[in-house]
């Protein structure tokens, strides 16, 4: 991969939609499809705060597109490019909580050119073997990196034709090595990662390790910061907004600018409701998401531009 140098490389601002889960948007992340949170913002709706919070794009999911209908593809279509923002589709290949997520390799890719999106990013959902500790590269993740491998490879030429990226995550479930070694297996040009700043923490890596390893690959990114709080019961990583929690987000930010071919920020929060009722969180979810723009802006300046 080509090392980029460049201290004041520009980059886009955008959001994943799971930033505001509370509100029904992206993914409901701990609850079957029958508990999932109510849809209190719908993806236009998203669009408008998008132009508001003068974003550039959006890493949208199934669930904020509501349906795959060619009717419905194209109404997204029409609205991502009258408010000027880029899309980005999220997709999984067995979401552990929410399979309206799911979806299938080819259907990933047509969905994403009916939406105008330029980049399909998956979840690999690897079942790990435990106990967890010395797992990367396990033979039994590496039978399902090789079936990954296969769907992936057999939909190479639809890629191409239709001129879409495909950006791998290393999500929940997986160590960056295991990503790497499978864009080198697929090796071209289209497919790279998708970096989360905060996932490799439950497969017990490092994130400034597994950032400084996927940078040179990445396509995307999910720029997350979380808090550690340790109490009495156990240790935990919660979502709070960019630049409040424990990751060095200048740091990562930088390493992105001098070592990555993206130029796009997709910022990402994961707020806990805590004791709060849903109505309150959901406020409380909403000023992060504002306070987390704010501070990429203005302190990393990141998405600075004139609509």
């Amino acid at each position: 991969m080509t090392m980029i140098k460049n201290k004041d490389k520009q980059m886009k601002l955008g959001m994943h939609t799971y930033t505001l889960h509370l509100s029904g948007l992206g993914e409901s992340w701990g609850f079957q499809d029958d508990h999932a949170f109510n849809k209190d913002i719908d993806l236009m709706k998203l669009m408008d705060l998008a132009v508001e919070w003068d974003l550039d794009g959006l890493h949208v999911t199934n669930v904020d597109l509501e349906s795959r209908e060619p009717e419905q593809l194209a109404k997204v279509k029409a609205a991502a490019e009258a408010h000027d923002l880029y899309l980005e589709y999220n997709v999984s290949f067995d979401a552990p909580c929410d399979p309206r997520v799911n979806s299938t390799v080819k259907d990933a890719f047509l969905t994403a050119k009916a939406i105008g999106a330029d980049l399909v990013k998956y979840s690999l959902d690897i079942k790990r073997p435990r106990p967890l500790y010395g797992t990367c590269l396990h033979p039994d993740v590496m039978t399902q990196l090789s079936n990954r491998y296969n769907e992936f490879k057999a939909n190479i030429p639809l890629m191409e034709e239709l001129g879409i990226k495909l950006a791998i995550e290393n999500h929940c479930d997986t160590y960056s090595d295991e990503v790497i070694w499978l864009i080198k297996q697929l090796n071209h040009p289209m497919v790279g990662a998708c970096v989360d700043t905060i996932n490799s923490l439950i497969v017990l890596e490092s994130p400034e390790e597994a950032v400084n390893k996927l940078a040179p690959y990445a396509f995307s990114c999910h720029f997350c910061d979380n808090e550690l709080v340790v109490d009495a019961d156990g240790t935990h990583s919660l979502g709070v907004a960019i630049g409040k929690g424990d990751i060095d987000c200048a740091k990562v930010l930088q390493t992105f600018k001098d070592n990555s071919p993206m130029d796009r920020i997709t910022f990402e929060i994961e707020w806990p409701i805590g004791k709060d009722t849903i109505e309150v969180a959901r406020e409380k979810e909403i000023q992060a998401c504002i306070e987390s723009i704010d501070y990429l802006r203005n302190e990393l300046n990141v998405g600075v531009r004139n609509r």
